[in-house]
């Protein structure tokens, strides 16, 4: 009897089991049903990151012009060393014979030469070369401060003669000025000799920024 009872139980659990098996199945869980259908549609997906999201604009700050710089006069060329000097000037020795006077003229190169008699600015060094009442009258502009302070030996073409009208202006040693005024670019003779290729009737000077 009693083997009668263990048996029928075991019997029961086992059909218990199926039963609940079989009911699962009927009504269908989550797990089922996604792995007995297809998957329909698009699967989801993080949305991509658009230009727009990402661009950083770049905030373009205001032109200013420096503190120190001073506004150019009208009327006057700008014109500086860097195209006056740019260039090599065979300086005859002795003489020069009257028959081949402007011959010199000819290594100067043409947009050179092309402003001659031009209202130009040039800003340089100041070498005083006459001084009234401590005002100068005539000085050299020169290209490098190292030519007129310290002795080095400057070319020809890196320098300009300046005269100025009027009484003069002040000396300035330590610093550039800029010199207004009409431009002569030519070989200059003096005695015979060639002395320059630029001259300058000095109008004004202003005293450049540092």
């Amino acid at each position: 009897m009693r083997n009668f009872f263990v048996t029928l139980v075991v019997f029961l659990g086992a059909a218990l089991i199926v039963f609940a098996q079989q009911k699962a199945v009927a009504q269908g869980s989550p797990d089922s049903e996604v792995r007995g259908k297809p998957i329909r549609g698009e699967p989801i997906r993080r949305p991509a990151k658009t230009d727009s999201a990402v661009e950083v604009k770049a905030v373009e700050p205001k032109a200013t012009a420096p503190k120190s710089q001073e506004p150019k006069r009208t009327g006057f060329m700008d014109v500086s060393f860097d195209k006056l000097a740019n260039f090599t000037f065979e300086v005859p020795e002795g003489l020069v014979p009257g028959n081949e006077t402007g011959k010199s003229n000819e290594q100067i190169p043409a947009d050179v030469r092309a402003l001659n008699k031009k209202k130009v600015s040039l800003t340089g060094f100041m070498l005083p070369l006459k001084v009234d009442n401590g005002l100068v009258s005539e000085m050299l502009i020169m290209k490098d401060q190292s030519m007129c302070c310290y002795g080095a030996q400057p070319r020809i073409n890196d320098w300009v003669s300046v005269k100025m009208s009027g009484k003069g202006v002040k000396s300035v040693m330590d610093q550039p000025v800029t010199l207004y005024g009409e431009l002569r670019v030519g070989e200059m003779l003096e005695n015979g000799y060639l002395i320059g290729i630029y001259e300058m009737s000095g109008e004004k000077m202003d005293i450049a920024p540092e």
